[in-house]
């Protein structure tokens, strides 16, 4: 179990599931974005912490000595560059509105008010809006609340490794049951989204300790594998559309197990994951999880704009949310095809120019050997 081992399938997961919450977003009358599957799709962001959790432990859990420098430089270049990006998009987004009603162009809520207030900005840009009462974790690029949680969890995933290295799993264990369990209790004290980023991602980080358990199961038959892996698929699609009370702490052990039986990549569903386009989906799925928010704002907005035009309400507001509707079932289908393909294109993009340039940015400064101050040396004069 080596650290540059890559998970192929759960990084095909990663963006299967990524797309599904951007389906769960966009809202298409009579279209397949309004299977029940994508309807309830918004779970799968649990998901995300538990794979991040699972991957950080792959990469760093076992490093003698951690290095919080480097993590901290890498981590931080990895998620802030993208996030800081669609902030400024999305303030040009609102002075674009802004500009709109002057126009006479009539919005929900006015700019610069509510969610997107002034105030809304620096907790944003630092990552905090999902840790406060004070803030809200859905303003601006509402998608950036778990980015929020994910961040800061990464670094007391940190200083665990850093002082309790001897004791982590049972820190890990500790903290997936007080944050679930003041999560249930609905207390008032903690964000109902740190408590579950937290269960959820030290969830992932046992669930790699199980996984380094199970090694010989690699070595298992495709047969058994694949039985397990149909099994976890199918697990995962009833759960998903499922209403019950106590579905948020069920997420936590159930795709801690997903993970780790997909960590194999040993069954047949497995290869089917590690197709090209599927593992190509998995490295846009930070990019479509973060830009599509603004996609279908704009995309939102034009049918708005096309409505006074054409004199036909093809962007209706139904129970408070916005919908696309163009009257026809076939040609709604092909608008929310067209919608979600515009997304992975600008993924691709901010993929390539935003993504990657920050991870090598990161990876320069991470490498950088620190210069001692010479104030200190013994000879120093």
């Amino acid at each position: 179990m080596h650290a540059q081992k890559r998970f192929d399938s759960l990084d095909s997961f990663r963006g299967l599931m990524a797309v599904s919450v951007m389906l769960y977003h966009l809202r298409v009358t009579g279209s397949f974005t309004e299977w029940s599957f994508f309807r309830h799709a918004d779970v799968f962001v649990s998901f995300f912490f538990v794979l991040s959790g699972f991957v950080l432990t792959h990469a760093y859990g076992n490093a003698m000595p951690f290095n919080f420098r480097r993590f901290f430089i890498t981590r931080t270049f990895r998620l802030l560059p993208l996030h800081l990006f669609m902030l400024a998009v999305f303030l040009l987004l609102e002075c674009g509105r802004y500009l709109a009603v002057q126009k006479g162009m009539a919005f929900n809520n006015a700019p610069f008010t509510g969610k997107f207030a002034p105030a809304e900005i620096l907790p944003n840009a630092l990552l905090l809006q999902s840790w406060t009462h004070l803030t809200n974790p859905l303003s601006f690029n509402f998608p950036s609340w778990s980015i929020s949680i994910e961040y800061y969890t990464y670094m007391i995933f940190a200083a665990i490794l850093s002082v309790a290295f001897g004791v982590r799993r049972w820190v890990w264990a500790t903290t997936v049951l007080v944050a679930l369990a003041l999560a249930y209790c609905g207390n008032t004290f903690f964000t109902i989204e740190s408590l579950r980023g937290l269960a959820y991602f030290f969830t992932g980080c046992l669930a790699y300790a199980v996984y380094l358990r199970l090694a010989h199961a690699g070595r298992a038959n495709v047969g058994l594998l694949t039985a397990l892996e149909v099994a976890a698929v199918a697990a995962t699609g009833v759960f998903v559309v499922s209403e019950f009370a106590a579905k948020a702490l069920v997420a936590s052990p159930l795709f801690g197990a997903i993970v780790v039986i997909f960590a194999f990549d040993g069954g047949g569903v497995s290869r089917l994951l590690g197709g090209r386009v599927l593992r190509f989906l998995g490295r846009l799925s930070y990019s479509i999880y973060l830009t599509h928010a603004a996609v279908l704002f704009c995309a939102v907005s034009a049918f708005m704009v096309a409505r006074k035009f054409l004199g036909v309400d093809i962007a209706p507001m139904i129970d408070g949310t916005r919908f696309l509707d163009t009257g026809h079932a076939l040609l709604n289908n092909v608008i929310a095809f067209l919608v979600a393909g515009l997304v992975v294109l600008v993924s691709m993009f901010t993929y390539r120019y935003i993504e990657m340039t920050g991870q090598a940015l990161g990876r320069t400064l991470a490498n950088r050997p620190v210069q001692a101050n010479p104030l200190l040396r013994p000879d120093a004069e």
